[in-house]
């Protein structure tokens, strides 16, 4: 109970951030840190700051698949080096080393696409970037994937609100989960059928 408290007040925190005037580098800050240990999404600050500044959505999208795509690799650092000091701690912190254990086995086989879609759904993207570093995924694969996804994932959504405004954040927020999961299973079922052709 005290964990989901402290998950709002951080929740309410962050959007009082995106109201600001240097919101931006707020943004950046939080997306960057999102990706390697923060609990709060950055979409949380763009969907308010598309809103407010929808001439900027781009830039705003921008800046937070730069910072996400620097925090991954932060992240990944933190796998390669700090596993045992930092790592560790933190995947037991969050709870994922039972989940951890089980995508280890994966990476080589799947890393590029374990990325990518950890990316783009609620699947802790925290996870997989320190994890990356940890099975020493390739980081050309893991940078290439990490800009797709999370660039697909915050450009859509700035491009939506700037298109739809206020309605679509509403939409947005109920449903980003099952929209997120939508997406992917789109996807690979768009290539499984590439691949039958």
């Amino acid at each position: 109970m005290a964990l989901k408290n402290l998950t709002r007040i951080i929740y309410d925190k962050t959007l009082d951030l995106a109201s600001r005037q240097n919101a931006l580098a707020w943004l950046f800050a939080i997306a960057f840190i999102e990706s390697s240990f923060f609990p709060i999404p950055p979409d949380i600050m763009i969907i308010p700051m598309v809103l407010a500044t929808p001439l900027k959505a781009y830039k705003i999208s921008g800046t937070a698949t730069l910072a996400s795509v620097l925090g991954g690799c932060f992240g990944y650092a933190i796998g390669v080096f700090g596993y045992e000091v930092i790592a560790k701690p933190l995947l037991e912190f969050y709870g994922y080393m039972e989940q951890f254990t089980k995508f280890e086995d994966y990476y080589h086989l799947y890393g590029a696409w374990i990325v990518f879609i950890a990316g783009l759904t609620p699947i802790p993207y925290k996870l997989i970037t320190i994890a990356s570093g940890v099975v020493r995924l390739d980081l050309t694969i893991f940078i290439i994937a990490s800009i797709l996804a999370r660039g697909i994932r915050f450009y859509v959504i700035a491009w939506l609100l700037k298109r739809y405004g206020e309605p679509m954040k509403t939409f947005i927020e109920k449903n980003l989960n099952l929209l997120s999961i939508l997406f992917v299973l789109l996807l690979i079922g768009g290539f499984a059928i590439i691949k039958l052709l």
